[in-house]
């Protein structure tokens, strides 16, 4: 079990790290978490206080259901937003097992507009009819929200926060952060379309249902191997994300060959 906290916190750091690379950050201000292995109750999230870039394997807090911070090594405490938002998530869906929040420029904006997101392109076609929305309540602090949270989530996997963000969520760290990645791609691609002020090819609805389909198949095959390529860039670049156990630990450059992807799955 204590092999398995290490990756959840590696991970998950990671992840933060990797967000402030794709430009997925907002100062403090946002927060990613994942689920403690062997205690699913619990759950991993940064501290508020920290950019991304600076959160490690060794600096995440460790929060109760409660709300009781039960481990925190920078003594910042956590974001009261963050706990409201993820334990919502957490408790209500056994299936989620990372949950991650962004305030970027693209997202926000999308998040604004009345139609939300518009399938324009293929990064956006992931999530139709698997996308939830969520009205704006002003900043999330306020537990009896988190009943509408799971509500306007629904069976999802992905949420628009009107007027706020854009959240994922994912059975592992990488799942998560690769919607993630689409939705935002999505968003950026969408405003850059739509400032064109021209006529936008619309897809046909069953082209949509059926790229969705390919893009969320339960082995998650692709996006493993997405996963695994950029936990091998951010060893190449910056292995500091692993903590004090960094140079320890052995590297994530797979010296294995990987399998050709179809044309399906390299689409």
């Amino acid at each position: 079990m204590a092999d398995a906290r290490a990756q959840a916190r590696r991970d998950l750091a990671a992840c933060h790290r990797l967000a402030a690379r794709h430009g997925m950050t907002d100062l403090i201000y946002t927060h990613i978490s994942v689920r403690v292995p062997g205690e699913p109750e619990q759950f991993y999230i940064n501290p508020f206080g920290l950019l991304f870039e600076e959160v490690d394997a060794d600096n995440l807090a460790t929060v109760a259901p409660d709300g009781t911070v039960l481990d925190d090594p920078t003594g910042l405490g956590i974001n009261r937003a963050g706990f409201v938002i993820h334990s919502a998530l957490h408790q209500a869906r056994e299936d989620i097992a990372c949950v991650m929040h962004t305030h970027t420029l693209a997202g926000v904006s999308v998040s604004a507009l009345r139609d939300g997101l518009q399938p324009y392109t293929q990064h956006a076609a992931r999530f139709h009819r698997r996308l939830g929305y969520h009205d704006y309540e002003g900043v999330a602090v306020d537990l009896d929200e988190r009943a509408r949270l799971v509500r306007d989530l629904g069976p999802h996997h992905a949420l628009v926060l009107r007027n706020h963000g854009l959240l994922t969520c994912g059975e592992s760290v990488g799942q998560a952060f690769e919607r993630m990645y689409f939705l935002e791609f999505a968003c950026q691609a969408q405003l850059r379309i739509q400032a064109t002020g021209q006529p936008v090819a619309a897809p046909d609805p069953d082209a949509l249902a059926r790229a969705a389909a390919v893009f969320e198949r339960p082995d998650g095959r692709a996006g493993k191997l997405a996963w695994a390529a950029l936990l091998r860039d951010l060893d190449r670049h910056d292995p500091s994300y692993r903590g004090r156990a960094a140079a320890a630990l052995p590297l994530n450059r797979s010296a294995k060959p990987i399998p050709s992807l179809s044309p399906v799955e390299s689409s």
